[in-house]
């Protein structure tokens, strides 16, 4: 009996010893994966906002500029595609689809200075400058997030204990593709 106690007790203090090793560890994980979905929400949240601003500032426009239909029509398009995008990749793509199509707007906008004027279009307009501002933060957040979170997958200990539990890296949110490049502005095609 007392051989067999000893083996045992040497196996217990091992699983013990693990043990004392993997939860805080465990916990770590647990509490990275959160705050990235939480930072996560902030960018859903304020996408949300934009997406919300939206309607309000096409229907201003929409009274003044009657025949700017395709550029009203593409924001709605844009607006729809960001609405209905899951991951932060889709996310990323609508929201460079809605940002072109905004620029857009800005571009007819500067064919009606009656409209530049109306204190509707300016306050939906700083609003809209606002959540841009919000959205960019929020990115810049979620990808610091995304970044410790990361870290701490692929680093040892925690790459055996994320390994062991499932813990994979996250996507970062990025731009689409063709970001970086500066884009080409026409005000031929909005001109009488």
């Amino acid at each position: 009996m007392k051989r067999m106690f000893g083996p045992i007790a040497i196996i217990i203090g091992i699983l013990v010893i693990l043990a004392i090793m993997l939860v805080p560890k465990y916990n770590t994980f647990v509490g990275l994966e959160e705050d990235v979905d939480q930072s996560y929400s902030q960018i859903e949240n304020q996408l949300q906002r934009r997406v919300d601003l939206i309607p309000n500032l096409v229907e201003t426009v929409k009274g003044f500029a009657k025949h700017e239909e395709k550029v009203l029509g593409d924001i709605a398009d844009a607006r729809s595609r960001l609405a209905g995008a899951n991951t932060p990749e889709e996310q990323a793509t609508a929201n460079d689809e809605l940002s072109g199509a905004l620029s857009r707007l800005l571009v007819v906008v500067e064919n009606y200075p009656e409209l530049k004027a109306d204190a509707n279009f300016r306050q939906l307009m700083d609003e809209l400058a606002g959540t841009e501002n919000r959205i960019s933060v929020a990115r810049m957040d979620y990808n610091d997030t995304v970044s410790q979170y990361n870290r701490n997958v692929r680093r040892f200990p925690g790459s055996l204990v994320a390994g062991i539990f499932g813990f994979d890296e996250k996507e970062y949110f990025k731009a689409a593709a063709g970001a970086q490049e500066v884009p080409k502005v026409d005000f031929g095609e909005y001109g009488d």
